[in-house]
């Protein structure tokens, strides 16, 4: 009797990825923070932009909260059917196209995965020590390659540089 296949079907790749980028923050960064979101708040309450400061609020809170706990690993796979992270499928019909950004010299070494709905962010996947090249030639069996992408995005830029 065959073995039932797993929904992602045969596995062709898997490693295990953090569930988001974790920087410890020095107490200086904690101050220029507070000093930010404070005069985020006064400009808010001077303006009766209310909404605003709410916003300001639960970002600070989101952070405070997030410092001290550790990002969970998750299991990402690539199969014949689709991708699994931790414990969501995506079939290859949710993707519109793939790339591969691999340059080592910047501490760059990442796969993006792009969704056809213009509403999901796309996936962001280290690759850690993997090679990319056979990466790369099997996900060409599934999706096209955007030959455009060259970098990182702005926001992740700027998420790097600013550690949130």
């Amino acid at each position: 009797m065959d073995e039932e296949l797993p929904i992602y079907g045969r596995k062709l790749f898997s490693w295990k990825i953090k569930e988001r980028e974790h920087y410890q923050h020095s107490k200086r960064w904690f101050l220029v923070f507070g000093l930010l979101a404070l005069a985020g708040l006064i400009f808010a309450v001077l303006t009766s932009n209310f909404l605003f400061a709410l916003i300001i609020v639960l970002v600070a809170f989101i952070i405070v909260f997030n410092e001290n706990e550790e990002p969970e690993m998750l299991d990402f796979i690539i199969g014949t059917e689709g991708i699994m992270l931790g414990h969501k499928f995506y079939d290859y019909d949710e993707f519109k196209s793939f790339s591969v950004i691999y340059k080592p010299a910047q501490g760059i070494k990442s796969l993006y995965l792009d969704f056809t709905s213009p509403w999901r962010r796309d996936l962001m996947i280290p690759l850690l020590d993997n090679n990319p090249l056979p990466i790369r030639e099997n996900l060409l069996k599934y999706l096209k390659e955007d030959l455009e992408r060259t970098g990182e995005s702005l926001s992740e830029t700027i998420g790097k540089l600013l550690k949130l």
